[in-house]
């Protein structure tokens, strides 16, 4: 199937072309013709299989005629590095159109933000604190959105986010056009998003598992090991590419310093760092400045860079939800990646969940081999998703 299927006006087609784009992936082909439509949609699919493109470019082509320089889609999102990932892809996919996207999010000027408006924008791409804000003092009007859509749903939800995303309903027209996407949906998160929606088009691309294309290497180690154990991972030549996550921004900061010290080329995304430095260390970890990126879940959401050849829980992750959004950072785009996970006798709990989302018995090897590493490598390369697995 070609992308010429959906009959994007040609500036769009140029576009697509020029991105090197010619088939659509599964959530684009089930769910860019609902949208196209004019209908709710419920898009449910793993990270990293191009849920971006599956609301981008049917929104390009539903606002390409029409009135301009008004707000008519509004894409909000839970994480500035997302926002702005967004933002960037739409930029790409409307350069020969007259379509123009702003991005608001905190941390940075707000009159910078509010000269953008000014200036006019068809497409808004926000987090929800710093829209609601310029919306109560009336900087942004909302009245003209036609069509309202929620990336990474679960995550906005999750963690507090739904009482301002109510807060922002409540400023956009009722008759408009709702689009939920999510990499995960649990069933009471799936009831709050389906509030939203009326009569929705349901697309779900085998959302609850890990990416196939992930091998998956469980390590049983002590916590005060963790570190060394690292260090001798990292020492691994097929290794190009890694985000470490750690469970504290503390943790985050302090590991990527540990690593410099060795002569790893390390740097830390986490919370505490002001959006200039955030911004710093991902564009080093995209242009090979920085080979490892040491990283609490912010990084889960957002990071869309291509070729990371594993992801390394340091710290175990707090649901199987999570696990899946952290892991599918690698084997993204048909890629193959590995995933290494560090547990403790503390971490019983979440192997049996992951067991269940993986569908396997897992067997963990102790922190003294490192065999699993190597072979974690060799079966990424051969596409299979057994790497230590009954």
């Amino acid at each position: 199937m070609s992308f010429t299927v959906f009959q994007f006006h040609p500036q769009i087609q140029t576009a697509l072309d020029n991105s090197g784009y010619t088939s659509p992936t599964p959530i684009q082909e089930q769910s860019i013709p609902p949208v196209l439509s004019g209908r709710d949609l419920l898009g449910l699919a793993q990270t990293g299989t191009g849920k971006t493109a599956a609301f981008v470019l049917p929104i390009l082509q539903r606002l390409y005629s029409g009135p301009k320089g008004k707000i008519r889609a509004l894409i909000i999102a839970p994480t500035r590095e997302l926002a702005e990932q967004t933002h960037s892809y739409i930029n790409k996919m409307a350069a020969h159109t007259h379509l123009r996207s702003i991005v608001i999010y905190g941390g940075v000027s707000k009159q910078a933000q509010i000269n953008n408006i000014r200036r006019g924008a068809e497409i808004v791409v926000a987090c929800p604190g710093r829209l609601l804000d310029l919306a109560n003092s009336k900087a942004i009007n909302l009245s003209t959105v036609e069509m309202l859509i929620l990336d990474e749903a679960d995550h906005m939800f999750d963690h507090g986010f739904l009482p301002d995303i109510r807060r922002i309903l409540s400023k956009i027209p009722k008759k408009r056009q709702t689009l939920v996407f999510s990499a995960t949906m649990p069933k009471e998160i799936r009831s709050l998003a389906e509030d939203i929606l009326t009569q929705p088009a349901t697309v779900q691309i085998n959302h609850t598992k890990p990416t196939a294309s992930i091998s998956h290497s469980f390590y049983k180690v002590e916590q005060r090991n963790k570190t060394n154990l690292l260090k001798k991972i990292l020492q691994n030549k097929e290794l190009t590419t890694a985000i470490v996550f750690t469970r504290t921004k503390h943790k985050a900061k302090s590991l990527a310093f540990q690593l410099q010290k060795t002569g790893c080329k390390a740097t830390s995304l986490q919370g505490n760092l002001s959006q200039q430095k955030r911004q710093l260390a991902l564009e080093g970890f995209k242009s090979g400045t920085y080979n490892i990126l040491v990283a609490t879940d912010i990084a889960a959401r957002g990071i869309d860079v291509s070729g990371i050849s594993h992801v390394i829980n340091f710290d175990m992750p707090a649901t199987a939800e999570t696990y899946t959004h952290r892991t599918g950072r690698t084997g993204r785009a048909s890629c193959s990646g590995a995933a290494f996970t560090f547990a403790t006798t503390d971490d019983n709990k979440m192997i049996r969940a992951l067991e269940r989302s993986l569908g396997k018995k897992l067997v963990y090897k102790k922190e003294s081999s490192l065999k699993g590493a190597s072979q974690g490598v060799r079966q990424r390369k051969s596409f299979r998703n057994q790497a230590i697995m009954q």
